[in-house]
């Protein structure tokens, strides 16, 4: 840390959770900002001020309450990790109160609101929140005296304000080729879904009952008292429209048991019931592999045999991806106590392609062709969005070492007219605040 800094405590820096003066005086009828946990995004700094209430309808409950320009800190699991802070901006009436999980900062004359802002969505000084967390397991909080006592490197006031320009004007650029990158997922997406058209176009269609062997839903058991230790599909075994083997669950399974609930090579399952529309409906290939590890399935899912002389499963997993076979499903489920489910009837009812094995195998083969190229690049876009969160981080961590800005750029703010060390600033606070408190007296 430079000369011409100092080490404070945030409570040197910021009043935490103020409280209302003359809160008998406002008028119950005044209309204010209302914010809930869910209207404050993670770590951009973003509110939304869509909710408002009467003031005698929240200064009597245990709502926290914040003014203009204050920093709103989440201190309650998982928000607090996940960065939920942001600073009050653009309030009806200047005032607001939100969810009870919130610690509110007020910045003193010795901060910008921003850089102090810059601070507290560290994610460094997140994790050590996170370690001096207190209460119940998924209801543990950031104490208020933690915060108080946590120190924060202060530089002069001129100095600050030119490290968050610079922050400003770095993030920008970021947030311009994070905006890129995100456009090219899009465009990804839309070219997943040309290729599976094209891939189908002109086929001649049939019922897929016709070519259906054997359809049944999984079994409901959740429990055994004999038989081999065999692994259940689960909903959480499925990730990215593949088997998951990384955390899966056993149930002991007669070999009767396992002979009918058992998944082979070439199995197609559908997700049968789930709350989210998008999930129902979706169909799962079975590999070699998974059949080697030997899993059974649970009644989530239907399972589905093709007859093998007349269907490639491969082929009828990429034509089931088609957004005409999901309006389809969407159209035909049906709803109930929050969950969507979809019948064999209903999936056994679908048109679909019908053409020789051989075509089959070729369209396949074309298709992950041109797939495997999109995994690939989709791959290096999150590789690239991964890095650009870890600079962001890295950003936040030199301009509190005093490492963002160029010598040139500290030797600036040093010749500015109104610069002097933070140290000094702190001491001048303190009197002030002292000749404050014996006039009071």
């Amino acid at each position: 840390m430079r000369e011409d800094w100092i080490e404070c405590r945030l409570d040197q820096v910021s009043e935490i959770n103020p409280k209302l003066e003359n809160k008998s005086e406002i008028d119950g009828e005044l209309e204010i900002q209302f914010l809930p946990m869910r209207l404050v995004e993670a770590e951009n700094n973003i509110t939304h001020n869509i909710e408002t209430r009467k003031f005698k309808e929240v200064q009597k409950k245990s709502y926290t309450y914040f003014e203009e320009a204050d920093i709103l800190f989440a201190k309650v699991t998982p928000c607090m990790e996940n960065g939920k802070i942001a600073i009050a901006s653009n309030l009806k009436n200047n005032v607001g109160y939100g969810s009870s999980e919130f610690h509110v900062f007020r910045a003193s004359k010795l901060i910008f609101k921003e850089l102090l802002f810059y601070f507290l969505v560290q994610k460094d000084f997140r994790r050590n929140a996170q370690h001096a967390m207190t209460g119940a397991v998924g209801l543990r909080r950031v104490p208020k005296k933690y915060l108080e006592n946590h120190s924060i490197p202060l530089p002069p006031l001129v100095e600050q304000k030119a490290i968050v320009k610079k922050i400003e004007e770095l993030f920008s650029s970021l947030d311009s080729g994070i905006a890129d990158l995100k456009k090219a997922q899009e465009q990804l997406k839309i070219y997943r879904q040309a290729v599976l058209k094209k891939a189908f176009e002109g086929l001649s269609e049939i019922a897929l009952e016709s070519l259906v062997i054997s359809s049944q839903n999984g079994m409901s058991k959740r429990s055994g008292k004999e038989g081999s230790e065999i692994k259940v599909l689960r909903l959480a075994d499925i990730t990215n429209l593949k088997i998951d083997n990384n955390s899966p669950r056993t149930i002991l399974l007669t070999e009767k048991e396992f002979l009918k609930y058992g998944l082979k090579k070439g199995d197609l399952l559908i997700i049968r019931v789930n709350g989210s529309i998008d999930l129902v409906g979706r169909m799962i290939e079975v590999g070699k592999k998974d059949e080697l590890e030997k899993w059974a399935f649970c009644d989530h899912l239907i399972r589905l045999k093709l007859n093998n002389e007349k269907c490639v499963a491969s082929f009828y997993f990429y034509f089931f991806q088609l957004p005409k076979i999901r309006k389809y499903i969407h159209q035909n489920m049906v709803p109930s106590a929050g969950q969507n489910t979809v019948s064999q009837g209903t999936v056994k009812s679908i048109s679909v392609p019908l053409c020789g094995i051989d075509e089959q195998h070729q369209i396949v083969q074309e298709i992950e062709s041109r797939l495997s190229v999109c995994d690939k690049v989709e791959k290096d876009i999150a590789d690239s969005l991964e890095k650009a969160q870890a600079l962001r981080q890295s950003i936040l961590k030199k301009a509190f070492e005093g490492k963002l800005l160029s010598e040139e750029e500290i030797a600036a703010c040093k010749a500015h007219s109104e610069y002097e060390p933070a140290s000094v600033l702190l001491g001048r606070i303190k009197e002030k605040k002292a000749t404050n408190q014996k006039k009071k007296k």
